[in-house]
């Protein structure tokens, strides 16, 4: 196949596997079972159209270069709706050709292949996301796995760590309690995946000791001295709602508020809990506390805000 690539750089080749093959490949990445058998017909379209096969090879020639570094990634093409579910999934084969290039970094990198695997299998679980949220094939945010697949995050344990640079108020919030680190130094990001369980304390602390070890060892060139979260699940107003020994506000003790939103984003926890943001504040279901938390304190008229927290690493 041909391959694309930077005129100045070495090549990289964007080869789909057969559609004998590529089955097991999405099954490996956790890819819903219901999807197979379309996104192996798209892969018939694809290759048929020389068109976009071209666009393939620049995408996937793009997206490894520099792969590992820190903000290095892709921006992926949007479509239009017209495109259909070739357009919808186009991500879905990016991140399939991109494959060997992951596997080969997280290789050299001495990534374990259990943490390989479970960190790119969330491909399929975004998928699920977007099926519960829109009811078809496809990914809502193709740019967030992105960062599974170009070395940047990993799934260990309950939480997902990336690998990233202090921005200027959590820099300065970390480097005024007298921590050596500020903005532009990295640190590692903490993110709370859907699908994956309670995020009880066991869990959480579980899977920070498997952090701990995992970055010394297989990144022991890069100094973390500083955690980070950016969450809605960080607004303390949850603590009005929520026991002080849930699994929220015990996660929310972890971390030192560096500044809250202004903003209201009431769609991300209405998204995040009830799986579709557009859904009517009226009709929202109270059957956990969770649930009853998010939706009661709006229809009270009240807002959710992100919330901006760190802890030394």
């Amino acid at each position: 196949m041909e391959s694309e690539g930077e005129p100045d750089g070495p090549r990289a080749e964007a080869v789909l596997p057969d559609a004998i093959a590529l089955p097991d490949v999405l099954l490996d990445l956790s890819v819903p079972h219901e999807y197979v058998n379309e996104l192996v017909a798209l892969r018939g379209r694809l290759v048929a159209d020389p068109e976009a096969m071209t666009l393939l090879r620049r995408c996937v020639a793009r997206f490894v270069r520099g792969m590992g570094e820190i903000g290095k990634g892709w921006e992926p093409p949007a479509f239009p709706e017209s495109t259909g579910a070739l357009g919808r999934t186009f991500h879905v084969f990016v991140f399939v050709a991109a494959l060997p290039y992951v596997r080969a970094y997280h290789l050299q990198r001495g990534v374990p292949a259990d943490v390989s695997r479970r960190t790119l299998a969330d491909l399929g679980r975004h998928m699920a996301v977007h099926r519960r949220r829109v009811g078809t094939s496809g990914l809502l945010v193709p740019w967030w796995i992105g960062l599974h697949f170009h070395g940047e995050l990993y799934q260990l344990g309950r939480l997902q760590f990336q690998r990233a640079r202090l921005g200027g108020h959590t820099g300065e919030a970390a480097s005024a309690a007298g921590l050596d680190t500020g903005p532009g130094d990295l640190c590692l990001s903490v993110h709370i995946a859907d699908f994956r369980g309670p995020l009880s304390p066991e869990a959480c602390d579980q899977s920070l000791d498997l952090a701990r070890e995992f970055f010394a060892r297989h990144y022991p060139d890069e100094r973390y001295a500083v955690a980070e979260c950016h969450s809605w699940l960080l607004d303390r107003q949850l603590q009005r709602y929520l026991p002080a020994d849930s699994n929220i506000v015990s996660f929310q003790q972890r971390f030192r508020i560096a500044y809250e939103e202004t903003k209201a984003d009431d769609k991300g926890p209405v998204g995040f809990v009830f799986g579709d943001p557009e859904l009517p504040v009226d009709g929202l279901p109270r059957r956990t506390r969770v649930e009853r938390a998010v939706g009661d304190h709006l229809r009270a008229g009240g807002h959710w805000y992100g919330g901006h927290g760190w802890f030394a690493w």
